[in-house]
């Protein structure tokens, strides 16, 4: 096999989160008693996609996401809310909520053994340490490095940096990074002067940021990091 060590990305890649996200938005806005139409999550989903935006360009860190995403909610609602609770709210129950995609555990299996594992995400500790233990796939990798905790975002290089010396590893010759995002993952990689693999299950088109794989479906990634 080509790669030593593949990098995964959490969100979008080997987990559902589209799907936790929508159950943790339920729960939270029925907590101020905000009944959670397709409207009102519109509004919410377009506010936390800036932010997050702010966190691959460094300005903000993900910790501060949790919170000004329902300060700026509640301010556009013109709702009353303690935005605090809203923000510890919603962070238990994505930890809560969502499952690894079709195939991600057999991806990860059949990867055992043949490669070292990593995971490298922008997200909020607790989040992702949670789902980790949750679903029970924290045993593949031999390090996590989450945004959160490290003070440092994808696209940077640095948390790329971190990990492959957390890893020990030199040769980025045999260094693959796999994740959905073109922005987060696949910008990251290029700038850690490493492969990448862009998971696309959408057939969204990569524009300028060019990918050195990708990959409609998991299984395909599968065959990729088989070669």
């Amino acid at each position: 096999m080509k790669y030593l060590v593949v990098l995964f990305d959490l969100d979008h890649t080997l987990m559902d989160s589209d799907a936790s996200a929508q159950a943790a938005f339920d729960l939270t806005m029925r907590s101020v008693d905000v009944s959670p139409s397709d409207e009102v999550f519109a509004t919410y989903d377009r506010l936390n996609q800036a932010l997050w935006r702010r966190v691959e360009a460094g300005d903000i860190s993900p910790n501060e996401v949790k919170v000004r995403r329902f300060e700026q909610l509640l301010d556009e609602l013109g709702v009353d809310g303690d935005a605090d609770e809203m923000g510890a709210t919603f962070v238990q129950a994505l930890t809560d909520h969502g499952e690894l995609y079709s195939g991600a555990r057999e991806l990860l299996d059949g990867l055992l053994g043949r490669a070292r594992l990593a995971m490298v995400t922008n997200g909020i500790g607790p989040v992702q340490r949670g789902r980790l233990l949750r679903l029970d796939i924290g045993r593949y990798f031999e390090t996590v490095s989450i945004s959160g905790e490290l003070s440092m975002n994808k696209p940077a290089a640095s948390i790329f940096d971190h990990t492959l010396l957390e890893l020990g590893v030199a040769d980025r010759s045999s260094v693959v990074m796999v994740g959905d995002s073109l922005s987060s993952d696949i910008a990251g990689g290029i700038n850690a002067g490493i492969d990448t693999i862009w998971f696309n299950p959408h057939g969204s088109t990569a524009g300028a940021t060019a990918p050195t794989h990708e990959a409609s479906s998991l299984e395909v990634i599968a065959g990729l990091l088989a070669c």
